[in-house]
């Protein structure tokens, strides 16, 4: 039998996550799953980068973040969940690759640009956020992941890992294969207030948000400018409620609701009643099992500690190889 090829991927812990998350990662994830030997990890270290001046949400995080992966059918049977920190490899092996990797490599980085002219009230001047992706090419290459599950806008990013790779193997020999990119369709869902969806705009409906909850958080929503009065035709593409549809309702509803806002026959209170039935009845076997995960956090936590053995002697692996073709050590 053929071995699967290895995936990587992970998530910076900061809370629960949102359907953003599920529909744009996790139903990736989860299909991923079948067709690879998927490690997935839960990036502390990456969120020191940002949050350094702050930790105190990072390990409350952990649990509620992996408690919402379980619940959404990630498979610690079929897969390797583990937490960044718990493999000190990754940090050796970030420290090593600091060693060849060009400044300007790092300093033409376009997200490394756009964040320091957008990111307010965060310093954001340091090294950790400069070299970070670095240590993203470790937590890749630690593992000598075949794959890596991104959408379009973090194609540089993986570009810069398999240069360092390419680098390394030119330096010391062929050690590490050149990641490809698995382009996952992202959908841009927005927000309750027409934004990206982002817990920072604190406009998000979370995946465990119960029944009520969902209710009350789209019947407010904002719909098309155009549609003041009910009798008002409106413009599908122009409305955030439509944007949902297109990801959470079928094409005969698409259909209903695109053609009903244009001639005014559906007002936007019956629009909004269909997209909550969807969304609820989507996320109610997630419910279902997250409640049995949040009676479970110890179970949860042996999930992780487990994953982590696995990921160590893999890692370990690597690091060994490593030092030997490097000639550290005695």
């Amino acid at each position: 039998m053929a071995q699967k090829k290895r995936v990587l991927s992970g998530m910076r812990p900061s809370g629960s996550l949102h359907i953003g998350h599920l529909s744009g990662v996790l139903e990736n994830w989860k299909t991923l799953q079948n067709d690879y030997d998927c490690f997935f990890f839960i990036a502390d270290w990456h969120a020191l980068t940002s949050e350094y001046a702050d930790t105190s949400n990072i390990r409350e995080s952990i649990i509620d973040m992996v408690i919402d992966w379980l619940s959404v059918g990630i498979d610690p049977e079929e897969s390797t969940i583990f937490l960044q920190s718990s493999i000190l490899e990754h940090a050796e092996l970030h420290l090593l690759f600091s060693m060849i990797t060009p400044l300007s490599w790092l300093e033409r980085n376009p997200t490394y640009k756009e964040q320091l002219k957008e990111v307010k009230g965060r310093d954001l001047s340091t090294y950790g956020f400069l070299g970070y992706p670095v240590l993203q090419a470790s937590d890749i290459l630690i593992y000598k992941a075949n794959s890596v599950p991104i959408g379009v806008d973090q194609l540089p990013h993986l570009e810069l890992t398999r240069e360092i790779a390419r680098r390394f193997n030119y330096l010391y020999g062929e050690v590490f294969p050149l990641p490809e990119a698995l382009l996952t369709q992202n959908p841009k869902l927005p927000g309750l207030d027409g934004r990206k969806m982002s817990k920072s705009y604190d406009n998000v409906i979370l995946i465990s948000d119960h029944p009520q909850v969902i209710d009350k958080k789209i019947r407010p929503m904002v719909t098309c400018p155009h549609r003041i009065r009910r009798n008002d035709p409106g413009h599908p593409d122009h409305c955030p409620v439509y944007s949902l549809h297109q990801v959470y309702s079928s094409k005969d509803e698409l259909d209903y609701t695109a053609k009903g806002c244009k001639t005014a026959d559906i007002g936007c209170i019956e629009c909004k009643s269909i997209l909550i039935n969807n969304i609820q009845t989507l996320l109610e076997p997630v419910h279902e099992r997250r409640r049995k995960y949040e009676k479970k956090t110890k179970r949860v936590r042996e999930i992780i500690e487990d994953g982590a053995k696995r990921a160590e002697r893999v890692a370990q692996e690597t690091i060994k190889e490593i030092r030997e073709l490097l000639k550290l050590g005695l």
